[in-house]
């Protein structure tokens, strides 16, 4: 598979803990929305596909059922939210407040899992 973030995909995003990786999506999914706002779609798309990339890592790596679950739903409303039909009536607003703390607890602890 080609990578946009091949250095994270060579094992360095396994590395980090489950809160820092939940903040770099988070992060990308802030440049998602962003440069969807700007009318900006190509970039957009770009961000958003870094987004499904980073969770996929996260996925592969995975041990906690409950993680991986929370995780695979975010996938699927992420993808309803930016791709689909907004089934689930997710926001710009939701989605920045539920990422919101994982970045938050990456900052005031990092290396917390």
């Amino acid at each position: 598979m080609n990578y946009q973030h091949q250095e994270l995909a060579n094992g360095r995003w396994q590395k980090l803990s489950f809160i820092e990786q939940m903040a770099n999506i988070g992060s990308e999914v802030e440049r998602t929305i962003s440069w969807r706002n700007k009318g900006n779609g190509e970039y957009s798309r770009l961000a958003f596909d870094r987004t499904l990339e980073l969770i996929d890592l996260t996925v592969a790596e995975l041990k906690k059922f409950s993680r991986l679950k929370e995780l695979l739903r975010v996938r699927e409303a992420l993808v309803d939210y930016f791709l689909g039909d907004n089934i689930y009536k997710s926001t710009d607003k939701n989605w920045q407040n539920y990422f919101f703390s994982f970045g938050y607890a990456a900052r005031i602890n990092p290396g917390a899992n």
